[in-house]
């Protein structure tokens, strides 16, 4: 079990620096992107400065003025991920190749010992084609998502992929306004 365990990490690490690679050799190294980024950098800066120096302001136009540098910023985070999208696709056809074979190799083995039970709608995933009752046991897709997930955006960071932290702040994602948004800014 340990043995798979570890191959899985492995797996895991192989198929994050491979999802990278692509998406560098397809996004990153382009110039649209790298034109993109920067400017979703300078404006990220730009509001920064305008949100420290008037703040709180009660005055309706710098207010005005905040909102459409927060829009501008939007429209850019947009056409950033848009630009991305073409390797997500790629990289999506290529692990779903990846997954099944590996999930056909694995189909039946515990991979892993869980310290928790998981919460019910996730038992499905965590004892998928696992004989027996104990939801304790793992299963290889369990295990790979949440290498990779976590695995991912480590290698991100180190390989300087990852936004930063000014442009991650004021990004949205699928579910809305990220929770700082909501509680103002400091």
């Amino acid at each position: 079990m340990w043995a798979d365990t570890l191959f899985i990490v492995v797996i895991s690490i192989c198929t994050a620096l491979f999802g990278e690679g692509l998406t560098w050799l397809l996004v990153y190294r382009t110039e649209k992107y790298q034109k993109l980024k920067a400017e979703v950098e300078r404006q990220c800066k730009r509001l920064e400065k305008k949100k420290e120096v008037h703040g709180d302001t009660t005055d309706r136009q710098q207010k005005r003025k905040i909102e459409r540098e927060e829009e501008r910023l939007k429209n850019s985070n947009r056409d950033l991920s848009l630009v991305k999208m073409k390797s997500m696709f790629a990289i999506g056809f290529a692990f779903t190749a990846l997954l099944s074979m590996f999930n056909s190799i694995f189909d039946g083995r515990v991979v892993a010992k869980l310290p928790f039970i998981p919460i019910s709608w996730l038992q499905g995933l965590s004892h998928r084609n696992l004989l027996g009752d104990d939801y304790t046991d793992c299963s290889f897709i369990f295990l790979y998502i949440l290498c990779t997930m976590s695995i991912r955006q480590n290698i991100q960071k180190l390989l300087g992929f990852a936004p930063s932290r000014a442009a991650n702040k004021h990004s949205t994602n699928l579910f809305g306004p990220q929770p700082q948004q909501l509680s103002g800014y400091k």
